[in-house]
């Protein structure tokens, strides 16, 4: 992306998921700045309360663990905004070890991937209907170069557990949403974008190990990328005046990428992960 003039975001509504710390937080201040209405979403009651109480925002809590929390969230979003105009999948996490879901999933299968596409899926009759246009803009990762999607083992049963294979592959399956989800609302007003916020200080080196000494150490926050510098390609995504300049592409930063894996440019593919993931939250499968 280039310097863009920046839409009024004043009367708009802004839902950001893994809004409670990190890259979540420094985006809603920055929409809340800008004039937006924002939904703070966040699993820490304490810290989602803290950062909606600073912005005058509410506070909307959910576990990704469960997707039945995920249906109550977006009850819950649909019953508060008549209207929604950015949905920002920005929440995500790393797990050192194999977990499983309250689901049954593999949990970075779940949190990373099933979560949000269950979540823009419940959303998006609202999304479609929305009077100005709306933005689905995703967090990704440049670890998606690295990872491989097998349809037959999505919840990566077989084999070693790798954390690092786990959570590429739920990265690449990011930008493959990405993709399915602009051709699939073609003709709509609906747009959607995904992003490498860059290697940035967050939250999600909580979960120790190898993650936890690369993202939240006391060297790593000298020497990475602030949550608001992690941010920005997020905000500029959601405020650019032409979103279809953007529709169903992939940045790095805030530089359009074709992606570097093949699995990411294969339309097939995309559709089939589409279908899998419709199958296993309970989403409606339309063409």
């Amino acid at each position: 992306m280039s310097d863009h003039a920046t839409q009024d975001m004043r009367g708009r509504t802004v839902v950001v998921t893994g809004a409670s710390a990190g890259i979540g937080a420094a985006a809603a201040r920055r929409f809340a700045d800008l004039g937006a209405t924002v939904a703070v979403v966040g699993r820490s009651a304490r810290k989602t309360a803290a950062v909606a109480d600073t912005l005058g925002a509410q506070a909307h809590l959910v576990d990704y663990g469960r997707l039945d929390d995920v249906r109550r969230l977006a009850d819950e979003l649909l019953a508060r905004y008549p209207r929604i105009d950015v949905l920002a999948n920005n929440a995500g996490g790393i797990f050192t070890t194999r977990n499983t879901s309250a689901d049954g999933h593999e949990m970075t299968f779940q949190v990373n991937h099933l979560a949000p596409f269950l979540l823009t899926n419940l959303l998006l009759d609202r999304l479609i209907h929305a009077p100005e246009g709306v933005r689905v803009i995703n967090t990704a990762s440049v670890a998606y170069r690295r990872g491989r999607l097998d349809l037959d083992d999505l919840d990566r049963a077989r084999g070693r557990y790798r954390w690092s294979g786990a959570y590429g592959a739920t990265k690449l399956a990011g930008i493959l949403f990405t993709r399915e989800l602009a051709r699939r609302t073609q003709g709509t007003g609906v747009t959607t974008s995904a992003f490498h916020p860059g290697s940035v200080a967050s939250d999600i080196g909580r979960v120790g190990g190898l993650p936890g000494l690369l993202f939240g150490s006391r060297l790593s926050k000298m020497v990475l990328a602030t949550p608001a510098q992690g941010a920005e390609p997020l905000v500029r995504l959601a405020t650019t005046m032409d979103a279809r300049t953007v529709n169903g592409q992939y940045f790095h930063r805030c530089t359009l990428e074709e992606p570097k894996n093949k699995q990411a440019t294969d339309p097939h593919l995309a559709q089939q992960l589409w279908e899998r993931s419709a199958q296993l939250t309970g989403v409606r499968i339309s063409s």
